[in-house]
């Protein structure tokens, strides 16, 4: 059974994060450690949580790709989007208002993760594009349960990732990243589940209208919510006692 052994210092003082805890409507409910949130055990009794996926393109329309680092309590090692995590449960990103606590999360994480200069990126250079749900096992132990939101970034941006985070990065076509969920298929590479399904079920249709998204912006829906009823069996997300 896999622990947390694989993890290092730095990941796991990051497991005392407080996420935000939701019901099936995305509506905030409470707080619990990233820890808590993450571990199956937990999400088979049904907590949910907020996330977010932020998806880098250059002017060419190349899709930032990055490989997670070795030390990621989930899906160590996989490729997946350009950068994926969650807001904090504190106010200033909890506010829904244009999703404006959700892109507040992600200009840190790009910040602290991408380590992209902060003269080159703003709020207003996140796209909030939909949500979706989606529950990952990553192993015995460890896995996802999220409303993850999908913001879109058009720029060309310096990037130097923080090593402890990101074990590699790349900008790939649309052609390539085809190619990288083809190998993955075939077992000849990793990438994440809530990867390969941002690029089948919406970047299949964006990608050749990088220019203007306005008209995919779909802020309402939260898509595959029909699967929330059941990770395991539990009809409701909980907060931990």
């Amino acid at each position: 059974m896999s622990d947390s052994s694989h993890m290092d210092q730095f990941q796991l003082k990051r497991m005392d994060e407080m996420c935000i805890v939701i019901d099936e409507d995305d509506q905030i409910i409470g707080a619990e450690t990233k820890r808590n949130c993450h571990l199956r055990e937990n999400i088979n009794k049904g907590l949910l949580h907020r996330g977010f996926s932020v998806l880098i393109f250059n002017m060419d329309n190349e899709l930032l790709v990055q490989q997670r680092s070795d030390a990621k309590y989930t899906f160590p090692g996989h490729f997946s989007d350009s950068c994926s995590s969650h807001p904090l449960y504190i106010p200033e990103e909890m506010e829904d208002s244009d999703a404006l606590g959700m892109r507040r999360a992600a200009l840190r994480r790009l910040q602290a993760e991408l380590r992209i200069p902060s003269e080159q990126i703003s709020l207003q250079d996140l796209v909030f594009m939909t949500r979706f749900y989606h529950h990952s096992p990553s192993d015995e132990v460890w896995g996802d349960h999220e409303v993850a939101y999908i913001l879109l970034v058009r720029k060309n941006l310096t990037v130097d990732p923080d090593p402890r985070e990101v074990k590699s990065y790349r900008y790939l076509s649309r052609e390539q990243v085809a190619e990288l969920l083809d190998r993955a298929a075939w077992g000849q590479a990793r990438v994440t589940p809530w990867f390969r399904t941002i690029v089948e079920d919406h970047l299949s249709h964006w990608w050749d209208h990088l220019e203007d998204v306005s008209s995919f912006v779909d802020a309402n829906t939260i898509h595959g919510r029909e699967s929330t009823c059941s990770p395991a069996g539990a009809p409701t997300p909980l907060l931990l006692a």
